[in-house]
């Protein structure tokens, strides 16, 4: 843990290569160590080497069970229970003591001890103490460890009262704590010409997230729309409580957040019971792929009103093989789709966001593009046949076939 503290500080924002020595340096070492055990293992309890077979074959079953079982523990219990940092710390510990225990019991037991004088002993013993010590102080690029993200809140040193999400030190979002109807980053101002479009300022709104991050678009929302129910489903309850203690999110009649899976929240909620469901969820930069898929927008689509939008933030690089899979998968069930981009995106320059809009009902496309010249005159709306010649014959995405991080590879 303090190799890839202290290593990650140095390498940070270095290239693959950076990254392949970080993980050399927090793997190799520990692999090394760890693998032999087996052999030092077999040589105590082989005293026959008529019985080589079953000693090594009872040492690899026993192993075998132990990676299923520590496989299993971790990915479905230990992650969703504690921070990687924890899990690291307690099993340093339990190995450690483990390995004191039965040092002791051989040690009682007259049983061959392991080769090697008392000194290096002494030394090893050392270096594992000092190494828990550096973890202790070790520098942390995270406010709060979540099961889903190293999370950490920056102050902007040329705003007083902006803060910036970052996950996994990428910009995630950005909060004006003074000021909720400051939008800072491009597609959150996206998101809000379309909702100042399809309902006035004032006018009150039914509004489903999906996805919180740092709260900026429901907050948006209260602020211009007072009396505005808004629902945020976030599969990261961290992320929630790092909100309320540090992003102004205060939950009452107006916000609230539920903790949970978006897909399986969605479809207990109830049919025609929504204004506006916003589509904001990503791991990493990748929208989860079951959040994606036709299954899903017909869910959407379900729990909207018959006069409701839908708004999706997407990113993606050229080929641009995944906005125009979602926008084929987004059209097959709604009427009426738009696409809201930089226009050195749309013909595949470079990679960027894209808000994708949806309606059952004809979208008021003159209204958002005469919104956008004045809030983000860099963006371009496009739809009708121009999208229809953008999209060509993409993928639908379903929950059979949505291979969404194959269609975001750049090669």
């Amino acid at each position: 843990l303090p190799v890839v503290r202290y290593a990650g500080e140095v390498l940070r924002g270095g290239a693959a290569s950076a990254i392949l020595l970080l993980v050399a340096l927090a793997v190799f070492v520990p692999a090394l160590l760890l693998s032999a055990v087996t052999p030092l293992v077999v040589k105590l309890q082989l005293a026959d080497l008529r019985r080589t077979g079953q000693v090594v074959g009872r040492l690899s079953s026993i192993g075998t069970l132990g990676g299923i079982t520590a496989t299993l523990l971790t990915g479905f219990v230990l992650v969703a229970a504690l921070s990687s940092t924890v899990i690291l710390v307690a099993l340093a510990v339990s190995l450690g003591v483990v390995g004191l225990v039965l040092g002791w019991y051989l040690h009682r037991q007259g049983a061959a001890e392991l080769p090697g004088p008392g000194r290096a002993k002494a030394v090893l013993a050392v270096l594992g103490l000092v190494g828990a010590g550096l973890s202790t102080v070790a520098p942390n690029p995270c406010d709060i460890e979540t099961a889903y993200h190293c999370a950490k809140v920056e102050l902007d040193p040329s705003r007083a009262s902006g803060r910036t999400l970052l996950l996994n030190s990428a910009q995630h979002s950005y909060v004006d704590l003074a000021d909720p109807r400051h939008l800072e980053y491009a597609y959150t101002k996206w998101f809000g010409t379309v909702a100042d479009v399809v309902a006035p300022t004032g006018q009150r709104l039914d509004a489903l997230h999906l996805g919180g991050g740092g709260f900026t678009v429901p907050r948006y929302l209260t602020a211009t729309r007072p009396g505005t129910d808004n629902l945020v489903f976030e599969i990261d309850g961290g992320l929630i409580e790092l909100g309320e203690r540090e992003l102004g999110v205060h939950q009452g009649p107006d916000l609230r957040a539920v903790a949970g899976d978006a897909r399986l929240l969605v479809a207990a909620e109830s049919a025609q019971s929504r204004d506006l469901v916003v589509g904001d969820a990503f791991g990493h930069l990748v929208v989860p792929w079951h959040l994606a898929t036709r299954e899903m927008i017909s869910e959407v689509r379900r729990v909207l009103r018959p006069s409701g939008v839908y708004v999706q933030n997407v990113i993606d690089y050229p080929p641009l093989r995944f906005i125009r899979s979602e926008l084929a998968t987004v059209a097959a069930e709604f009427q009426h789709v738009a696409l809201i981009a930089p226009p050195e995106a749309i013909i595949g320059e470079r990679g960027s966001n894209f808000v994708l809009v949806a309606s059952d009902a004809p979208l008021p496309l003159e209204a958002i593009d005469e919104r956008l010249i004045e809030v983000d005159p860099r963006a371009s709306l496009v739809a009708g046949a121009e999208l229809d010649e953008f999209v060509g014959e993409a993928l639908v995405l379903t929950d059979d076939y949505a291979p969404v991080d194959q269609l975001l590879a750049t090669a």
